[in-house]
């Protein structure tokens, strides 16, 4: 029997500390799946001002008081506390770094709350995080197999251990997993020089003149996965996922996609402790009571065979909001009902705000996020819209699917992977799907799922199919397990 590795996973974000994105949820359920097959598996995130320490129950570590850490010719200090993660079956721990001025004194994470503007030291903040892991691995004398970095937020991590403590890091591996291309963490060229690496290696991190955090990922990191195998073939192949970073993913021999999984205890809707109507066998009871809770927090009236779409998004381009919006007066026509609960672009938001208030009975919207009702929203749900520009995975997807919403998605990165067209003759299949970014196509794909939703035996048919398939990591765990093999041979 082969015997465990011992594995640091490195998030900017993980639930349930805190979530802006896709990514908190896979930096919760990845390290769970690993830690079930045995690992020694940790993870290490920054304290941000939103995240409370008492409802968190994180506490201090003797040891990693009062760290000083070097960023460039600047320094701070900081004190890496403890906490853990854990379903039913498992627990992670999990190291939090805090410092007043990178992490507690923002309440944002990656940008100011109250102006939508991005933090303009998010350069040094993730330096300093970087660094404060070195730093911990370190002190505590414990140098894993295998370092875990995701995005541009942890890229610095393989550099600063083979270039400032190559003797001491000289077993570990590194592995940088992409999950979204579209940030790679560009900053002016002088940002280098705040990093302390040596400038003999400044191109390796130089793109477009710019500094690029994940081009030097690229180059010290020893396997780099992404989020779906049709993602990676996009990033691999097409430019402009990539601003031009395609050409060093294409010589890349380690270089993998693989689809997330999600965690079975969290979204799970016969366990969901979010849910208070679960799912036990009776289709139809359990999607109405969800659904009912839903339109009345919403404040539309629940309509007995009226369909409800649902879509839970950033409110940004890439995401497809610009074709709902272009869709919506058309698609108003209709008998369904639609709820939206996203965060992001004050501009999307005024856009939506008015056409709420132009169709009252039928469109509503909630700007923030809030996880339990994200979870009420799959459970409700009869339509689920990802109707994305690009798309690296699609976890809500995965997510409709096991709560008994048919996915409406553009054929694009993981969405392509995960939803298979229906066919309405044969029913087979598992969604609707679309090719072309033009609202005229979004609008047929939404109008098959309506027509389909007026055979409720056909539709609870493939719904229930779709909710009795195996989402988890358990598929696919064994892929990144086989990586951290061969890397640490």
């Amino acid at each position: 029997m082969l015997k465990p590795l011992s594995i640091l996973f490195v998030t900017s974000e993980v639930i349930p500390f805190v979530k802006v994105g896709g990514i908190a949820d896979v930096s919760y359920s990845f390290p769970l799946a690993v830690r079930d097959m045995g690992h020694d598996i940790r993870v290490m995130i920054p304290k941000y001002g939103c995240i409370s320490e008492r409802k968190n129950r994180i506490h201090d570590i003797n040891r990693l008081r009062d760290i000083t850490i070097a960023v460039g010719k600047l320094s701070d200090v900081a004190t890496v506390k403890s906490s853990s993660m854990n379903n039913p079956r498992t627990k992670v721990q999990a190291y939090i770094t805090t410092n007043n001025k990178y992490f507690d004194s923002k309440k944002g994470i990656y940008e100011n709350m109250n102006t939508g503007e991005t933090y303009p030291d998010n350069d040094e903040r993730f330096a300093f995080f970087c660094r404060s892991v070195i730093e911990t691995c370190l002190i505590l004398n414990w140098f894993p197999d295998v370092i875990h970095c995701n995005d541009w937020q942890t890229a610095m991590i393989p550099a600063y251990a083979k270039l400032l403590f190559p003797e001491q890091f000289k077993n570990t591996r590194f592995v940088f997993t992409i999950h979204n291309l579209n940030d790679q963490g560009e900053f002016p060229a002088s940002s280098f020089d705040k990093t302390g690496l040596p400038a003999s290696i400044k191109n390796d991190f130089i793109h477009k003149k710019n500094m690029n955090f994940v081009k030097g990922a690229l180059k010290y990191s020893d396997y780099v996965t992404t989020v779906s195998p049709s993602y990676a073939k996009e990033i691999t192949s097409d430019e402009k996922y990539t601003n031009g970073l395609s050409e060093i993913l294409s010589k890349m021999k380690n270089f993998k996609g693989i689809l997330n999984g999600i965690d079975p205890w969290y979204w799970n809707p016969r366990k969901d402790k979010l849910l208070k109507n679960k799912y036990d066998k009776d289709f139809w009871s359990y999607k109405e009571a969800n659904k009912s809770f839903v339109l009345k927090k919403f404040n539309l009236e629940v309509k007995e065979g009226t369909p409800l779409i649902a879509m839970i998004t950033r409110l940004d381009k890439q995401k497809g909001i610009d074709l709902v919006i272009e869709s919506l007066e058309t698609l108003m026509k209709e008998d369904v009902q639609f709820v939206l609960l996203g965060e992001g672009k004050p501009e999307y938001k005024q856009k939506l705000t008015n056409l709420a208030k132009s169709y009252k009975e039928k469109f509503a919207v909630s700007f923030g996020f809030n996880e339990e009702l994200a979870h009420r929203i799959e459970a409700g749900a009869d339509i689920y819209l990802l109707p994305s520009e690009h798309e690296p995975c699609g976890l809500n997807a995965l997510y409709s699917l096991a709560y008994g919403a048919i996915p409406v998605v553009r054929e694009t990165g993981g969405l392509k992977d995960i939803v298979t067209d229906i066919d309405e003759e044969k029913l087979t299949g598992n969604g609707f799907t679309f090719k072309n970014y033009k609202s005229v196509d979004l609008l047929k794909a939404i109008g098959r799922a309506i027509r389909l939703y007026q055979n409720k035996e056909n539709w609870e048919g493939i719904t229930v199919r779709n909710m009795e398939q195996d989402y988890s990591w358990k598929p696919r765990i064994s892929e990144y397990d086989d990586i951290y093999r061969l890397i640490t041979k």
